[in-house]
């Protein structure tokens, strides 16, 4: 298949498809499916996701999603590698609830999906990736020549809300083939199969720029929890659940995407822990934010901003909250009054926007206040019969007087009714109009005559008369026309909101940065974390497991420190099961994502790199759904970090090679790690194979840790071990002399059990002499004194505050160091 599609061109005005242009015609409407993965825990799939693939040497791949309840549009072009681990993230990102594909990418297997003559040879390897990851997700195909990159850029132009950002989206799209191709497709099926039209400049379409953010794999947002617990769903024992205290469901939607994707400009990061820092340091701001957010508890701008796509009853819902969205957002605007934080500044200048006024004051001059919709019956109707304001149309006033007069007839002849037959009749509202009701207690006999339609419903009489139904007529004439004029007056309201919807898209991201930023200060607050710094350097003072320690009881979690530089890049972590490898590794990975978030860590001191990538083997299990037995899914994974590692990314491995034989794991183990040495990305390699501490010592970047055990005598019969799960430098501690202590318990004499351990031992020492003595040995001491006193030159130069004379001091100690690291060697 070619990478570009045919180059037959269409304005995005053409917008009709017949029965055979539409391979989804006669198919049943799409359903909202949900992916059983971290990536959708807690909230329902909404996206249609439209996915495109080049056939180039980059696989280039393109995705527009939109989302059906807000109708925000997100585009994405990345240039992905063979397993496709970057399109499957953004996927993460967006949760799809329909899957887009073109239908030359399906093959004859596929019969039931891909239409007859458009089949390929084999299907997309890109298909088959969504799938596996998404098993639930129903999959379109879509004709190839609707994915078109002129027809992208027409719908978008057209589509496209007209604010401040507008320019910038459409010159970022104009060079994405695959992304503007994809949108077309996406736009297309909306209208010919989902029936959706949008009006124009009514969409925040926004193209999401790869590079500017953190990739982490689905399968290392999963092990590490970071949007959902891995035992239980319902469970708020995630990175998530624990950092959401937010009020608005747009921040609790942004505060899951930067979970999953954190961002890597430095200055947005320092820009947000600025404002968490005035939030815990200032404590009027703080609470005075709070009380604002409560104003706007649950209230999601982007739906209400979105209800021009709703039926008439539920827009005026919708106008009616938006509202009261727009009249408590100035309770916020003056509660950021005054900040020091610039990033609150400009929040507080996108809230300042005189259009936020302009379409208050329009809601309120044409809806009355008390104007609520409930579900159902009476109350309903007459909210959406009132909502409009007097004297806004002189004939919606006569025909809801009309209206008014026929209902009051009605009730009339229900009193009347009652009195002439002595019997306690109520009415009730139903689609087609009101009926009797009577109790069935409240009934001797049968009803009187001139009463039709008669039913039992649930232990009552529900009945009709001749004049009843006649009354119901003229009634329902007099609703229809107050409705259809009530309608016309809020669809010409919406008409001239959709102007200004800009400010309102902007005030909804303003609000939502806000809220999250403040539920990272509340989160400081109750749990005492500090602020981290950005120095390249990852070094973290008494760090605490930021999920655990919210499970445990308050003093047992064990602090761990973490120190990790260009020299020490390659961290080799030993421990036996049980030590606390899994939870120090997972602790690492967490609080890094927390600081790139704009967080507060749980530790006395932290500071961090920033990381382009985010790379895990962390699970041992079977992969059944794939067919991968443990050692498989092993190779895949680490094959997928050797192949995205770079200089920045930051790689967690806990336990590589346990799926096959000893010797064949060490050997696979060694090899990987070496492809990671060579990477240059800060590793933490857990493993219980003591061969890797000797065959890597030789490298200059690879330094030993190890957890803390204590032996014990547990009792007479066996030996036990106390778990410290403390972080100590060094191999891991040696339980060779195991068998020694074990004799004992066998009653072998004294002098016989001591001379055992001094010849023991002293076969160790002489081991280990012979290794120090050897030239590679001396060489590889060398080389890690140099390569540490470089990286401390490098930190020194690029990040130290101290004065000249303190730092010329601090320059000095270098020289003894390594004069004593040579002599060593």
């Amino acid at each position: 298949m070619s990478s570009r599609p045919p180059t037959r061109s269409w304005t995005a005005q053409s917008r009709s498809f017949s029965a055979s242009d539409r391979p989804w015609a006669g198919q049943s409407r799409p359903t909202t499916a949900r992916p059983q993965t971290a990536g959708s825990v807690r909230y329902e799939a909404s996206y249609v996701v439209a996915v495109l693939e080049g056939r180039g040497v980059s696989r280039e791949v393109g995705i527009a999603a939109l989302d059906k309840d807000t109708g925000k549009v997100m585009l994405v072009q990345v240039a992905d590698c063979q397993t496709y681990v970057k399109t499957l993230h953004q996927m993460h990102l967006h949760r799809p609830c329909l899957v887009l594909i073109p239908d030359t990418f399906l093959s004859t297997s596929d019969a039931a999906l891909a239409p007859a003559g458009k089949r390929a040879v084999s299907t997309s390897l890109l298909v088959e990736y969504i799938r596996e990851e998404f098993p639930g997700v129903q999959m379109e195909p879509v004709g190839r020549r609707y994915w078109n990159d002129s027809g992208g850029l027409e719908f978008i132009l057209q589509l496209c809300v007209e604010d401040d950002e507008r320019a910038g989206v459409v010159l970022a799209v104009s060079n994405k083939y695959y992304a503007l191709s994809s949108a077309c497709a996406l736009f297309k099926y909306a209208e010919g199969r989902m029936n959706t039209r949008f009006a124009a400049g009514s969409l925040r379409i926004r193209y999401v720029p790869v590079e500017g953010t953190m990739m982490i794999d689905p399968d290392s947002a999963r092990n590490l929890e970071l949007v959902g617990n891995m035992t239980s769903k319902k469970s708020s024992h995630s990175l998530f659940g624990i950092l959401n205290h937010t009020y608005t469901p747009m921040a609790s939607r942004l505060l899951r995407v930067n979970i999953l994707s954190p961002i890597t400009v430095q200055s947005s990061i320092d820009a947000r822990l600025d404002v968490v820092e005035e939030f815990i340091n200032a404590e009027d701001r703080f609470t005075c934010v709070r009380d604002a957010l409560k104003t706007l508890n649950k209230m999601d701008f982007d739906k209400l901003i979105a209800a021009v796509r709703h039926p008439a009853s539920y827009r005026i819902l919708q106008i009616l909250n938006l509202r009261n969205v727009v009249k408590n957002l100035p309770l916020l605007r003056q509660a950021l009054h005054g900040c020091r934080s610039q990033l609150l500044r400009i929040v507080c200048d996108m809230l300042s926007d005189e259009r936020i006024e302009k379409i208050e004051k329009l809601v309120s001059a044409h809806l009355n206040e008390e104007g609520a919709i409930t579900k159902g019956g009476l109350a309903a109707v007459n909210a959406r019969v009132y909502a409009v304001k007097a004297n806004c149309n002189r004939l919606l006033d006569v025909a809801r007087e009309t209206y008014k007069e026929n209902v009051g007839d009605i009730y009339q002849l229900n009193r009347t009714l009652s009195e002439e037959h002595g019997l306690p009749l109520t009415l009730v509202y139903q689609e087609t109009g009101f009926v009797f009701a009577l109790k069935k207690s409240s009934l001797e006999g049968e009803l009187p005559r001139g009463f039709v339609n008669v039913t039992m419903k649930k232990g009552r009489w529900v009945f009709s008369s001749m004049e009843l139904k006649k009354m119901n007529s003229r009634m329902k004439d007099a609703l229809d026309e107050t409705l259809i004029l009530s309608d016309k007056i809020v669809l010409d309201l919406i008409a001239r909101i959709i102007g200004d919807v800009g400010a309102l898209y902007k005030a909804s991201e303003a609000v939502a940065l806000v809220d999250m930023l403040w539920s990272f200060a509340h989160a400081s607050i109750m749990r005492n974390y500090v602020r981290p710094e950005f120095t390249g350097t990852l070094a973290i003072k008494s760090g605490r497991h930021p999920i655990l320690e919210t499970i445990q009881s308050k003093g047992t979690l064990v602090p761990n420190d973490v120190y990790c530089d260009d020299s020490s890049s390659f961290q080799l972590i030993q421990g036996p099961n049980m030590s606390g490898k899994s939870t120090y590794l997972r602790q690492i990975g967490l609080l890094t994502l927390m600081a790139m978030c704009g967080c507060f860590v749980p530790a006395e001191y932290a500071s961090f790199r920033i990381h382009d990538a985010l790379l895990t083997r962390l699970s041992n299990d079977d992969d059944m759904e794939k067919s991968l037995s443990t050692f498989a899914s092993e190779m895949a994974s680490s094959a997928m970090i050797l192949g995205l590692a770079t200089q920045k990314t930051l790689v967690l491995v806990d336990e590589l090679g346990r799926g096959t034989s000893p010797r064949e794991g060490v050997g696979i183990s060694h090899a990987i790690a070496e492809g990671l040495i060579a990477l240059k990305p800060f590793v933490f390699f857990a493993t219980h194979f003591s061969e890797l501490t000797k065959t890597l010592s030789r490298q200059p970047t690879v330094i030993n840790l190890h957890l803390s055990v204590q032996r014990s005598r547990a009792s007479v019969v066996n030996f036990g071990m106390t778990f410290q799960y403390k972080i100590l430098d060094g191999a891991s501690e040696d339980f060779s002399h195991y068998g020694i202590e074990l004799a004992r318990l066998a009653d072998l004499p004294q002098d016989v059990l001591t001379e055992g351990k001094r010849v023991a031992e002293r076969l160790q020492v002489l081991q280990a002499r012979h290794e120090e003595s050897s030239e590679s040995a001396k060489a590889a001491v060398k080389r890690k004194a140099l390569l540490r006193l470089r990286t401390q030159l490098v930190q020194a130069y690029e990040h130290s505050a101290l004065p000249d004379r303190d730092l010329l001091e601090y320059i000095g100690r270098f020289q003894t160091d390594i004069a004593k690291a040579f002599m060593r060697g």
